[in-house]
């Protein structure tokens, strides 16, 4: 055990950024889907629940390497001045699965979701798209801004949170990324002037009504991967084209897709999985909302890491 310890590479948060840039990691995200992995045959991750929150053990195989992910959720972190989610990453050797590098899984975490993000809109958004809307402000809600100016010239950010001094400071980090927009705190008033909204909140309940959303509007819900749970307002996603990481985690995790099942606004038979936004041809819908539900899962972590080691 010691001589594979000493033999790991040690990749810290400052190498995972140094290493990797926004764009890198969302390329290799679409690489990785155009290339014809389909994540529904990812491995199943597990949640085991932990007082104080919850463990997620991640696994995952794809392009001829294997890694791992254990993350922690923990609710009252922030509080604290610490992560929500914290982890650490192996990854493996594909052909004898030895460990060959240990990553800092918080810094990996903070770049593949919103690279995730980006990745899929950049697909269906508008090609003038600009003007972004933020909920939430922690780290997520900041390193989105940063996704979404890869991929679009963004005119105008707001990032709006329930304390105005956190929506504040979170502003004043997100302008780094995107220097040329009007970027600042912000209201739930501003969604109706958005064509780009970001839902990275831990809300359980809907942040906003569906009928202040524009038809051209690209939204993107990352909170949560509880069923229970919800952003976005189910007559949302009755009226929108839904795009999920796969069927199988949408009926499982997420709860904005679950819950808007049961409400008989949705169906499931009319979601659009990743792999099929990539491979089948796809058109993204013009006349109405283009919804993205993530819930996280282990080819992601995979894809990313492989460029930091």
């Amino acid at each position: 055990m010691l001589d594979v310890i000493a033999n790991l590479a040690l990749v810290s948060a400052r190498q995972v950024e140094e290493r990797v840039s926004m764009s890198g990691a969302i390329a290799a995200i679409q690489t990785t889907l155009r290339d014809g992995f389909d994540p529904e045959d990812d491995l199943a991750r597990s949640i085991v629940d932990v007082p104080n929150g919850q463990l997620l053990l991640m696994p995952a195989a794809a392009g001829g390497a294997v890694g791992q992910k254990l993350a922690s959720v923990a609710p009252g972190n922030p509080a604290r001045g610490l992560e929500r989610i914290q982890a650490v990453y192996i990854l493996m050797d594909g052909d004898t699965l030895a460990p060959i590098a240990l990553l800092d899984g918080t810094a990996l975490t903070s770049l593949r979701t919103p690279a995730v993000s980006a990745a899929c809109a950049d697909l269906v958004a508008g090609p003038d798209a600009g003007d972004l809307v933020v909920i939430g402000t922690g780290p997520q809600a900041i390193r989105h801004v940063e996704a979404f100016a890869a991929i679009r010239p963004l005119r105008t950010v707001r990032l709006v949170g329930r304390d105005a001094g956190r929506a504040a400071s979170a502003a004043e980090a997100a302008r780094g990324y995107a220097p040329e927009a009007d970027v600042r705190a912000g209201s739930l008033d501003d969604i109706t002037a958005a064509d780009l909204i970001v839902c990275a909140t831990t809300a359980s309940t809907p942040l906003f009504p569906s009928d202040v959303v524009r038809d051209d509007a690209t939204i993107v819900a990352i909170g949560s991967h509880e069923p229970d749970r919800t952003e976005l307002d189910p007559a949302l996603l009755g009226r929108s084209q839904v795009i999920v990481e796969s069927k199988r985690v949408a009926h499982t995790e997420a709860g904005d897709v679950i819950v808007a099942v049961e409400a008989g606004m949705l169906r499931h038979d009319d979601l659009v999985t990743m792999h099929e936004l990539f491979t089948a041809g796809f058109s993204p819908a013009g006349d109405r909302p283009r919804v993205i539900k993530t819930c996280g899962m282990g080819w992601q972590d995979l894809a990313v890491a492989r460029l930091a080691v």
